[in-house]
């Protein structure tokens, strides 16, 4: 097992699940059982960051790019994601993870969007951890709609052109009251961000496996934590500058 810090740990992860479909076509197996296959790896990543005290955990689930597949997959995905939310509920209220989505959830089916509701009203008191689910979500449309959100403000005469801040930005984008990532994993490979978390990644460690979604378990997700706790973020400083602040 991989010696993990537990006061370096990174206070907000974020995943880019990829590969179930690859990880079922390597296995002759359809592409809803590699999801399914990767609901049970969200299960073991979900409790490992409880157990070692992540505080934030975002799972890049479904993009706005993903609309563009097969419509029975799609519609698999939400019966997947209903099953997940109703058996998983208890262990989140039992270990005090609060539930959170970001998106444009408007977009999912009305039944998802309910069960969705129902599990983030009833972890809405859990303070331990809060598990994001990035849902029909995009970083270019994020910013977009946060775009429009400010030029509302400024046309109904609440702030001013010059008023525009980065802090302003951010407490408009989907993720308002959240950390920016500090460590962002992305599975199977590829060596891309896919439009997700654009503005909030700007500084995080990236991670990149070859090891498809439905492989990735709580070893290979704590080698990932062991490796982000031996890099030395500098944030634009130089590395003579950190050592100093340090001392």
């Amino acid at each position: 097992m991989a010696k993990i810090d537990p006061q370096k740990l990174p206070k907000h992860i974020a995943i880019i699940m990829d590969g179930n479909g690859r990880w079922a076509k390597s296995r002759s197996l359809s592409r809803i059982k590699g999801h399914e296959e990767g609901a049970r790896s969200v299960r073991d990543i979900v409790r490992a960051s409880r157990e070692i005290g992540v505080q934030w955990l975002t799972l890049y689930a479904f993009s706005e790019e993903n609309w563009r597949r097969p419509k029975y997959e799609i519609q698999a995905l939400w019966r997947l994601l209903k099953r997940f939310l109703q058996s998983e509920l208890e262990e989140m209220l039992q270990n005090g993870i609060r539930f959170h989505v970001i998106g444009r959830i408007y977009k999912l089916p009305k039944d998802v969007q309910k069960s969705i509701k129902e599990t983030i009203e009833k972890t809405s008191a859990n303070k331990d951890m809060t598990l994001t689910l990035a849902l029909s979500y995009g970083a270019r449309q994020e910013i977009v709609d946060t775009v429009e959100k400010i030029a509302t403000q400024i046309e109904t005469g609440n702030i001013g052109s010059g008023d525009v801040t980065e802090a302003l930005v951010a407490e408009n984008l989907y993720t308002a009251n959240m950390p920016d990532p500090d460590l962002l994993i992305r599975t199977s490979g590829e060596f891309r961000i896919s439009n997700f978390l654009l503005w909030q990644i700007a500084y995080a460690e990236i991670y990149v496996t070859p090891t498809h979604w439905p492989d990735f378990r709580r070893d290979e997700y704590f080698m990932a934590l062991e490796e982000y706790q031996r890099r030395e973020r500098r944030f634009g400083a130089t590395g003579d500058q950190v050592a100093r602040k340090r001392k």
